[in-house]
């Protein structure tokens, strides 16, 4: 059953260390499949590792975490050659699609070389729920802010833009994050951003931004945007959404 309108979850968390697996599915995950509205069997989640080379060895501990929490999970994996015959039709049969982190700015690239920019447009028109974490939060948006390129944060513009904002992730939890997205949002190279805590999710039906969601107590997410004034190339407007706890 597919999510009544298009859904996007784009988070800053959905891992936590397991007691007897190195991960496990932290809430954000559980919540993308609450929102899909799957029930009365296995819930089917795709796991795209593109942003990280598709490593087998985390694909292995992506699959023990589903296993964990019950889901029937699989991967789409485009290293060395895309492991599924019609990559539309296996996305389409999903419940909700989960993009792990990693270099976004190559995950655009190798998504972009397969042709999948319209494929996933299809499959969240038709409902299925699109979700990750860092990378596979910024791709769904026109932009955001990127250590891809190197060490110092840099804006990356070219996302897939099912959503007309930009992003940016880790916005506590590393130091740079905050005032990056102040100052590229003043100078206009981002416009207005959604920010999320680690832990933290925005949930999107459609285009709008309708609420947020926490794992972890005490975090937020952030809306910012450019405050013009005469004789300045504009101030920066921060405010903060109080989520949801799960």
């Amino acid at each position: 059953m597919p999510a009544e309108s298009p859904t996007i979850l784009a988070t800053s968390g959905g891992y936590r260390p397991g007691s007897r697996t190195r991960l496990e599915f932290n809430k954000l995950v559980h919540h993308a499949v609450d929102l899909s509205g799957a029930s009365g069997r296995a819930p089917k989640v795709a796991h795209v590792g593109t942003a990280s080379g598709d490593q087998r060895w985390f694909n292995n501990e992506v699959s023990e975490a589903g296993r964990l929490a019950g889901f029937d999970l699989t991967h789409l994996n485009l290293f060395t050659m895309p492991n599924v015959e019609n990559i539309e039709e296996y996305l389409l049969e999903q419940d909700v699609v989960w993009v792990n982190g990693g270099s976004v700015v190559n995950l655009l690239a190798v998504w972009r070389a397969h042709e999948l920019e319209g494929i996933f447009r299809r499959a969240w028109e038709a409902g299925v729920v699109l979700a990750g974490v860092s990378a596979g939060s910024i791709c769904w948006f026109k932009g955001g802010t990127t250590d891809s390129f190197g060490p110092e944060l840099r804006a990356v513009n070219n996302g897939l833009g099912l959503l007309p904002f930009d992003n940016g992730v880790h916005y506590d939890s590393e130091a740079a994050r905050r005032p990056t997205v102040h100052r590229l949002v003043a100078d206009g190279t981002l416009g207005e951003t959604h920010c999320s805590d680690d832990g933290v999710g925005l949930l999107y039906r459609g285009t709008e931004l309708v609420e947020a969601f926490t794992e972890v107590p005490g975090k937020a997410a952030y809306r910012v945007t450019r405050v013009r004034s005469a004789g300045s190339t504009g101030d920066v407007l921060e405010e903060r959404l109080e989520p949801t706890a799960l």
